[in-house]
């Protein structure tokens, strides 16, 4: 799989590339090492540049740059736990299949989950300028829409008439799941803050 090729046709013609990715024999191993290990990293590096050489703006204080030490430590949190809330969003999308009348399958489940990332991995370049981060958050409305193309595809051989059901229901999964690793990330991060890291 050419990586470049890849993002570009998830990101301009996600229709198109979903169509491609569904004939494609793709273990999970290879998923993680040849796209999400390398595009995850995006984000996380971005972050890190951001929060220890350009700093973020504080109200009522102005601009504060990160210490290293607890820039590093952001960094490598915020990468892990993307790596492994994208791994449990594809097996919370398999085990859902049943459910929707669909098929389970690991592999077409992290498809689904890993590539409807990359709007969000690819957007997380404006990092580097901290403020720019809410743009980011906004591009990963993107993948939302990637997503519910890869089921309608579809990739998981789901009925037509539960496609939005089985969407629904994996939105309200990934948002909990992120809205848990943030805080996990947030308490790692504060604890790691507070001893001075």
């Amino acid at each position: 799989m050419n990586l470049v090729a890849r993002v570009q046709g998830i990101l301009l013609k996600p229709k198109e590339e979903w169509v491609k990715i569904k004939g494609e024999p793709t273990s999970v191993a290879q998923l993680f090492t040849g796209y999400a290990i390398l595009l995850a990293a995006v984000p996380a590096i971005a972050q890190f540049i951001g929060r220890a050489l350009i700093g973020t703006h504080v109200p009522f204080v102005g601009w504060v740059r990160w210490n290293m030490g607890s820039s590093i430590l952001y960094a490598v949190i915020a990468y892990v736990l993307a790596l492994v809330g994208v791994y449990v969003l594809g097996v919370i999308i398999n085990a859902l299949a049943p459910s929707f009348g669909s098929k389970q399958s690991m592999e077409k489940a992290m498809k689904l989950s890993v590539y409807s990332m990359t709007p969000a991995w690819v957007a997380g370049v404006l990092y580097i300028i901290p403020v720019l981060g809410i743009l980011a958050a906004i591009a990963s409305i993107y993948g939302l829409y990637i997503l519910y193309l890869g089921f309608s595809e579809p990739l998981m051989d789901t009925p037509k008439d539960k496609i939005m059901g089985y969407l629904v229901v994996s939105i309200v999964v990934s948002i909990v799941l992120y809205f848990v690793v943030g805080l996990i990330a947030g308490a790692i991060i504060v604890g790691g803050a507070y001893r001075g890291l």
